[in-house]
Parts: C-alpha cells; structure tokens; sequence
C-alpha cells in the first residue's frame, strides 16, 4: 500500500451555515466535494495562444500542444455550466508589459526560467512577440471569450496570486471554492491551485479541461500532488452534470451563445 491516497465516500468541504440549503456534491477524488455556486469560482488559467495555439510561445518553444484542442473544448463546457449556475468565471492572462519590465530583469530567477524570455533571447528576430501584453501571443484564443460578469486578472509569474488581485476579488465576493481549469497543469495551474490551499480555499481540478508541458507522465505527477496534497480532482462531465444538467447537454449551443 504504497503512495496510495486516502480516500473516503463522505463529502467535505466549507461547513453548510445553519439554515442554508445544502451543498451540491461534485464527484471528486480523493472524495467528494461539496459546493454551492455561490461561493464558487471556475479558474480559467492562461488559455493564451501562447499557450494553445499554433505559432505561439509553447509551440516555437518546441513544446507539444497537440491536446490544447481537446482542452479548450472541455473549457468551453465548463465555463457553460457555471455560468448557467451562477458561478463567478475568472481568467487569468499571464504576461508582461511590452518591455518586459514586469518580467523581473536579470536580477529575478524568472528571467532565467521563463522558456518565452529564453527562447526570445536564443533568437533575437522574436524579441518582442511572446506574452507581451496587447499582442496576439497574449491574447486569450479566440473560443474562450469573457463576457459582462466575468473577471480578467492579469499576472506575471506562474501563480495567479503573486502580486495580482486575485485574492482580494475572490474574498470581496465571499469566494471560498475554486475549479481549475487551464494550461499548465503542472506549472501555472498546480502554481496557482498550491497558493489557494495555503490560502484556505478549497480547490478542485478538472482533469480534463488541463494540459501539461512535458507530457502524460507530467500529468499524472501533477493529478496526484493535487488530490493528494493539496485539493481535489473531478472531471468535466461531472462538474456539468452537477451545476448545470441542462447546459452540460447542449455545449455546443451554449458556447455559441458567447461567441
């Protein structure tokens, strides 16, 4: 029985206030998670065509993006559902400004790190063109379009509370769960998901509506950190099923309602 992850059948989560309705359920791992829409949030990490599409950053970097495809899809169905539940959508865009100040300089480990600010640098005709804020590498794809409700907030490293609002626009509005979804799973995503446990939210993934950089192994390391150590795991059908039957039936036609 080693590196097996404990689980249970008995829901958890943020204790239901007296008298208030009863959470719902989401099927989960490593066991079942209680939510209300209400003090719930879909995090919808970095879908940039940086990140998704051809010709972006992670492609010139020689990163496989061949599952972004599959996962943009997924994401569009979530972002269905909760809408139609009620439930605060939040995109985080990472990036900097166009002269990549924000990026950190040569006296930050980011600039080192960071495989745009590398690459770039490796190849001068590109100086300018990755994550640099008002350009098309920045931009979110076109599929995943925010609408009036939603909230933008913008970041400059992997996690979305480093010196962003995300905290502060999450607490405003009594936020005390969060569904991630999003590109990396095991950089900006895990990133993120890591600091909102240690910030006592409550958070889960949904598998399918991620995409790792460095491949299958890579997401399945980053699927047992999360439901092991830091939250929960669940997957697309189940979250839409739970929140939003009707909507989870016609994503097609609720995707085409944003565009």
């Amino acid at each position: 029985m080693k590196n097996t992850t404990i689980a249970s059948s008995t829901p958890v989560g943020v204790p239901n206030a007296p008298g208030a309705p009863a959470p719902l359920v989401l099927p989960a791992r490593p066991e079942p998670l209680g939510l209300h829409a209400a003090n719930s949030a879909l995090i919808v990490v970095d879908m940039q065509n940086a990140y998704a599409s051809i010709g972006g950053y992670v492609d010139t970097a020689g990163f496989d993006i061949s599952g972004a495809q599959g996962v943009i899809a997924n994401i569009a169905r979530t972002i269905a559902a909760a809408r139609a539940a009620g439930m605060l959508v939040v995109f985080l865009q990472n990036g900097w400004d166009a002269d990549y100040v924000e990026a950190g300089g040569p006296g930050s480990p980011n600039w080192y790190k960071s495989n745009a600010l590398k690459t770039m640098r490796k190849k001068p005709e590109l100086q300018g063109k990755f994550l640099a804020k008002g350009g098309w590498d920045y931009a979110l794809v076109d599929s995943l379009r925010p609408q009036a409700g939603d909230i933008v907030i913008p970041k400059t490293r992997y996690s979305g509370f480093f010196n962003s609002t995300l905290d502060s626009s999450l607490r405003a509005r009594g936020i005390r769960n969060l569904v991630f979804t999003g590109i990396a799973t095991n950089v900006c995503v895990e990133s993120t998901l890591r600091d909102a446990f240690h910030l006592e939210y409550f958070a889960v993934m949904l598998e399918d509506a991620t995409h790792e950089l460095g491949g299958p192994a890579i997401q399945q390391a980053a699927v047992y950190n999360v439901e092991t150590f830091f939250g929960w795991v669940s997957k697309v059908d189940d979250f839409c099923s739970t929140f939003a039957p009707e909507a989870a039936t016609q994503p097609a036609a609720a995707e085409a309602a944003t565009a």
